[in-house]
């Protein structure tokens, strides 16, 4: 068991490891979107690629998860499969957000064996994300 010091530099190994395996920028929070983004997270069971919509208005919520939704059929045939789509997802803290996601279960950042697997699973992942998004983010942004 690690101390709360000691995990939080294995991850930021882990971190680092990752932009040294796969040096390239991320779209992340730069989707000219308010409160839409692309995560990565991992814990010590799973690794998940992520989509997070946690606008205020549950409108604005609701019309992005749905232009989403609407595009699934072409981003599970197209460009990623086994995601996980969640209108109301809550998080720790009690927020309600919408996600949607993909992940890999088995695996963990305090054990170095898994890296390289979460590092290409990440890779594979959101640069799918990615390209879709890039593909239709016009569509996307489009909720008025």
């Amino acid at each position: 068991m690690y101390s709360k010091e000691e995990s939080q530099k294995l991850k930021r190994e882990f971190w680092v490891s990752f932009a040294e395996k796969y040096p390239r920028k991320w779209v992340l929070y730069d989707t000219k979107i308010k409160d839409f983004s692309f995560k990565f997270y991992v814990d010590n069971k799973k690794a998940q690629v992520l989509i997070d919509i946690e606008h205020r208005s549950d409108e604005k919520r609701n019309a992005y998860y749905e232009k989403l939704e609407a595009l699934k059929n072409i981003l599970e045939e197209e460009f990623i499969k086994d995601l996980i789509f969640e209108k109301e997802y809550t998080l720790e803290s009690g927020k309600t957000i919408s996600r949607i996601w993909v992940e890999k279960l088995g695996v963990g950042f305090s054990n170095r064996n898994y890296w390289d697997e979460i590092f290409d699973f990440y890779f594979e992942k959101m640069n799918a994300l990615e390209m879709f998004y890039l593909e239709y983010d016009e569509f996307i942004k489009n909720i008025e």
